[in-house]
């Protein structure tokens, strides 16, 4: 049977992203598990500028790889040295992929199994202060010649997998290359026990960074599966490859249901604004509609964008969602068109021109104002939403309160609840926005047997 063997990379490369960078320099170090049998490396032509923070980086420039052969050109001599061969590397899906990526370029189709020695040396030797390859070379007393070129941290590492070699009593490092191992597809920072304790069940998740800083909020039906689906792929996009060099701790919240965590989620993006969650700015509300008196005693009504620091009566998705409602308030109440503000005076019928015709009597407008928001705040609906909790002695409970998102949590089954307002007392609050309510009202209208309102039966 033939003996296993390694290859053991190093590449220094134009930036952080396979997909828009290229490589500059590569070291491939072959190890047969016992010593070291061969090493290679050369420097490579990018065919494009290196950059200043590169070349402070790394000391190679574009006069350095002008007449060095572009990655075509050595591509054969790289999938031979890494055919059969455990491909190892410090933060190995950096090296990978620009690897991979590369090689697909030239017209290879590659793959091979990964270690990482950054997260093998997390297990064999647990609790150093640093993982970086720099700082384990000063704190194991790793000789390096050539910091930050391709053959020095090549060296650095081939004697950092020697000693982990040695030092892996318990095999953790077979376990590692196991082609089904979960290790292979974690982010290089992410301790494995936080991985291994998420639940397979409905909540949310939160990845921090470095300094405990929450970067990603997520929901899930399967929180254990759906963290593993971030790890799972190839993509080369600088976005990715960021966004999992980032991740250095993960925490969870179990929720009763889906709908529980998709709330939760949005409130958490809300209040934590974390670098890496982008999609559901697109649903906030955009306008509102505003109610206000003029200097001549006259009430106003308005439609305008939001405002954070201006109170409105009703918020829109859309300006044309917001005149519809603002026209049929004027028709409905009678209201003096003349007394109704908007952004775009272009829309049809509904213009706001200059006319000189008596005004209406002061006292009476303004009533029609009051009644047309006294109608909108009275017609919105005070309802909650019971469904199962976290345990079978719990109930997940949700209020909302004249048409606004009042808050959520957990009631225990031997509870009785005679009067749907009280579910205010087992809710925390946590603040409306459109999108959620957009969220509740369609659950609630899709699932009317666990909706709890005036009228309806006694929770028992």
């Amino acid at each position: 049977m033939k003996k296993q063997e390694y290859a053991i990379v190093d590449i220094e490369t134009t930036g952080g992203n396979a997909s828009g960078s290229r490589i500059t320099e590569i070291a491939i170090i072959i190890h047969d598990g016992t010593k070291i049998t061969d090493r290679w490396e050369s420097l490579v032509n990018p065919q494009k500028e290196i950059p200043l923070p590169i070349f402070a980086l790394t000391g190679i420039n574009n006069e350095m790889v002008q007449n060095a052969p572009i990655f075509d050109d050595i591509s054969e001599k790289v999938l031979e040295m890494l055919t059969d061969r455990i491909f190892v590397a410090h933060n190995v899906n950096f090296d990978y992929s620009f690897v991979r990526h590369q090689l697909e370029q030239a017209g290879f189709k590659w793959t091979a199994k990964k270690l990482c020695t950054v997260r093998a040396t997390r297990k064999i030797r647990p609790g150093l202060s640093s993982y970086s390859l720099g700082n384990l070379c000063n704190t194991l007393d790793i000789p390096v010649n050539g910091r930050h070129r391709a053959g020095g941290d090549a060296d650095a590492t081939a004697i950092l997998f020697s000693r982990l070699l040695v030092w892996d009593e318990e095999g953790e490092m077979a376990k590692m290359i196991k082609k089904t191992a979960q290790d292979q597809r974690l982010p290089p920072n992410l301790p494995p026990a936080d991985f291994e304790q998420l639940p397979e069940k409905p909540g949310v998740y939160y990845f921090y960074n470095e300094v405990k800083k929450v970067i990603y909020v997520g929901k899930a039906i399967n929180i254990k599966k759906r963290v593993a689906s971030h790890f799972s792929g190839h993509k080369i996009t600088p976005q990715r490859q960021n966004f999992l060099r980032d991740i250095h701790a993960i925490s969870f919240e179990v929720c009763g249901t889906e709908l529980m965590a998709l709330l939760l989620e949005c409130t958490e993006i809300k209040n934590l604004w974390p670098a890496y969650n982008r999609a559901l700015k697109r649903f906030e509300a955009k306008f509102g509609l505003y109610q206000y008196e003029a200097r001549n005693g006259y009430k106003y009504l308005a439609i305008g964008k939001l405002n954070k620091f201006q109170a409105c009566t009703e918020v829109f998705n859309s300006e044309f969602d917001a005149i519809n409602l603002l026209r049929n308030l004027t028709e409905q109440f009678d209201i003096d068109y003349r007394f109704c503000k908007y952004s775009r005076p272009e829309e049809g019928e509904f213009i706001q021109k200059k006319d000189i015709s008596e005004l209406p009597d002061v006292e009476s407008h303004n009533e029609r104002i009051e009644n047309a928001i006294d109608f909108l705040i009275k017609g919105r609906p005070s309802f909650g939403i019971i469904d199962k909790g976290r345990t079978p002695d719990e109930r997940s409970c949700i209020w909302v309160e004249n048409g606004h998102f009042y808050g959520m949590g957990y009631i225990a089954t031997d509870i009785a609840i005679a009067e749907p307002s009280e579910l205010k007392d087992y809710v925390t609050q946590y603040r409306s926005s459109n999108y959620i309510m957009q969220l509740i009202s369609s659950y609630a209208a899709k699932y009317p047997g666990k909706v709890f309102s005036n009228g309806s039966k006694k929770i028992k």
